[in-house]
């Protein structure tokens, strides 16, 4: 009986070697195959979650962000609860008309759609730009040094925005330096891009005066935002990391959160 067993344990022990070898790989086209399916579930999940790339549509961003520059959003940072702050770049969906059918087009070629769908490359049709106001804040253009006012503090936007010759305050594009919106809704944003001077942004949108049957929103929904921007990627020679600058931090809270209300001054 103990030889029996030795020659049984003997025969598996030879035997083992040879199963291995019998164990095929996949050739070669179906691993290419199955690791390009993996890469693209996992550019999804990541577009989905995590990370996504997106292009800069029009000067309006300048001088920070150029034309046709490629950037990363972070969308993290808007989890559990949190939302957009004074300060951040934010690339939102278009509320509604605030971009051209050019700039809301996005890639053009079969492969370029495809790649933006999986998140390998950047999509159109949404705008990017710095939140100023959230909500219950009240919005004013301008004091006496042509800064703008949130909840009655000062920007000094010396450091990011455009300085545009002849420019004679922060807020120039409802054609007057003197307007208030707010206080901004509960849910919604307005934002302001920061070439002034050249931006479709929420001052775009504001009412102006003597117009009776006034109906623009300049707010943006907080349900519409991607997220926040925080790596300028492309070109490589203007690589870096966006923060938020430290002047919002001294924003008082807004005294009132009632139903807002924008206009333009007389």
């Amino acid at each position: 009986m103990t030889d029996s067993s030795s020659a049984t344990s003997l025969d598996e022990h030879e035997r083992q070697p040879s199963a291995k070898k019998n164990k095929k790989h996949l050739p070669l086209w179906q691993e290419t195959i199955l690791l390009l399916a993996i890469a693209i579930l996992l550019a999804i999940v990541i577009k989905a979650f995590f990370v996504q790339a997106f292009y800069i549509p029009s000067e309006s961003m300048e001088p920070g962000l150029v034309k046709n520059d490629r950037i990363l959003v972070e969308k993290t940072s808007y989890w559990f609860g949190g939302t957009p702050q004074r300060g951040d770049v934010v690339v939102f969906k278009d509320p509604g008309g605030w971009l051209s059918q050019e700039e809301d087009a996005g890639p053009s070629n079969p492969v370029g759609k495809l790649m933006a769908k999986i998140g390998l490359y950047p999509s159109g049709g949404h705008l990017v730009k710095r939140v100023i106001g959230v909500s219950g804040d009240t919005i004013h253009c301008c004091d006496k040094q042509g800064r703008i006012l949130v909840n009655g503090h000062p920007l000094d936007e010396d450091a990011y925005i455009k300085n545009t010759p002849g420019m004679q305050c922060n807020g120039p594009m409802t054609s007057t330096c003197n307007w208030t919106a707010g206080p901004v809704p509960k849910g919604m944003l307005f934002v302001m891009g920061d070439n002034r001077d050249n931006s479709d942004d929420s001052t775009r949108h504001l009412c102006q005066p003597k117009i009776p049957d006034c109906t623009p929103d300049p707010y943006v929904p907080v349900d519409d935002v991607v997220g926040k921007v925080f790596v300028l990627l492309w070109p490589h020679s203007r690589f870096h990391v966006l923060h938020r600058p430290a002047d919002f931090a001294g924003i008082p809270a807004p005294k009132s959160t009632a139903s807002g209300s924008a206009r333009s001054g007389q």
